[in-house]
């Protein structure tokens, strides 16, 4: 993919038709019923975090891992080697990222509905940001009681 100019909108898009079926994105596991799965992801020791193409390119492999549909992306780069900020937008929520390259440091979420597993995108943003260590935290969104 060639460089993104700073500030604009990826040109990976996806368009979405509309489902004329009504369909119930809540997923039920272990006897749980919920929204979707939201990750808190903080990489440390990483690298490649003031690139804004190669940030797109990594969570874009990460989203289709979850089995996402990607629908577009938008990502800001500060300065030069400064940090990116950004986000893409899935049919399914959003994965965003905020990066400290001066620290070696990457912020992210990814929230999920329906059947994505946003699990399968952790080994892409580690091969794609070479992190030294992941932390990890999860919450279930829209959880009924």
């Amino acid at each position: 993919m060639d460089a993104l100019p700073l500030g604009m909108l990826s040109s990976n898009t996806h368009e979405v038709t509309h489902v004329s079926e009504a369909k119930d994105y809540f997923v039920e596991k272990n006897g749980v019923r919920y929204a979707g799965t939201h990750l808190i992801i903080d990489l440390w020791g990483a690298t490649n975090l003031d690139d804004p193409a190669h940030i797109d390119t990594v969570l874009r492999e990460a989203a289709i891992a979850s089995g996402a549909t990607i629908l577009h992306g938008h990502f800001h780069h500060f300065s030069p080697n400064g940090g990116v900020s950004g986000v893409l937008v899935l049919a399914e929520s959003h994965i965003s990222i905020h990066t400290w390259p001066e620290r070696d440091y990457a912020a992210l979420d990814i929230f999920v509905c329906g059947e994505c597993d946003p699990y399968k995108a952790i080994p892409h943003l580690k091969t794609g940001f070479l992190a030294e260590r992941i932390q990890l935290a999860e919450h279930k969104r829209g959880l009924i009681g």
